[in-house]
């Protein structure tokens, strides 16, 4: 198999250049609170964008489109359910090859470079300089911009209850999920716990408790640091991105969101 090479070699650039270009996106996107919501919604995977200076990683445009490089749907949600709930939202712009936005820095899947069966050629041998111009470029903005949020709510006395809403594919390495949506927690499963009882009274639903994924402090970053170690409620949402395929399905899920969260943390 020939790799293919990013178009733009990021070893070219010097240690003190920047990573993106005054013109190219900011890393976070904002929906800022307007009503004074206990929500905040984070969305780490939310973009697909590549700073101009990687190239295309040595990807094909096909590969660029699949959940190895972004969350499929789970922005149209983020947006979506921050509107319904006058809430705070942060969504990060460019994807997740760049550097994962919902993992802690220096560990392995921090700046992937096999996801899931797929070689990433433009993340192999990166220095710990590229690593930390990407991080500086990227994951630090985005992370600060909602630690803002926090000290805001914390020095107007508001209460906090983080929403990290993700999306997983219908099927992983040829073993298919039943799930539409899973709750996910680690420590803390006050918030998972009552959305899962409200969800299962749909027998439609197939629900997953910590499924198709689990969180740890390894795995995730969002909801160990906001969430746990602040002492914030929270839960970290996936749905299928089968069911996100439209503006309509993504609204769908966000009205329902909408609808159960204020149930499930009211006696919070």
């Amino acid at each position: 198999m020939t790799l293919r090479v990013p178009t733009v070699r990021e070893a070219e650039l010097s240690p003190a250049a920047p990573l993106l270009e005054p013109d190219e996106p900011a890393p976070c996107e904002v929906i800022e609170d307007s009503a004074g919501s206990p929500f905040l919604i984070t969305c780490d995977h939310a973009g697909k964008r590549l700073p101009r200076a990687l190239g295309d990683l040595g990807l094909t445009p096909a590969d660029r489109e699949r959940h190895i490089a972004w969350d499929l749907g789970a922005a149209g949600v983020a947006r979506a359910l921050a509107r319904e709930l006058g809430a705070f939202a942060a969504l990060q712009t460019y994807s997740r090859l760049v550097i994962d936005c919902n993992r802690p820095l220096g560990v392995p899947s921090s700046i992937a470079t096999l996801s899931e069966e797929t070689v990433i050629p433009g993340n192999q041998a990166l220095s710990p300089e590229a690593a930390a111009r990407r991080a500086q470029a990227v994951f630090e903005p985005y992370h600060a911009r909602i630690r803002e949020e926090l000290a805001r709510r914390a020095r107007v006395g508001q209460k906090t209850v983080l929403i990290a809403m993700h999306s997983f594919t219908p099927s992983f390495k040829g073993v298919a999920r039943p799930w539409h949506v899973g709750m996910l927690y680690n420590r803390d499963a006050r918030v998972a716990h009552a959305l899962l009882a409200l969800l299962r009274q749909d027998p439609e639903l197939v629900v997953g408790d910590n499924e198709p994924y689990s969180v740890s402090d390894l795995s995730d970053y969002g909801v160990v640091e906001y969430g746990e170690r602040l002492g914030n409620a929270y839960v970290e949402v996936e749905i299928r991105q089968d069911l996100l395929s439209t503006e309509q399905g993504q609204a769908h899920w966000a009205k329902l969101f909408a609808e159960l969260l204020p149930r499930a943390c009211a006696a919070l």
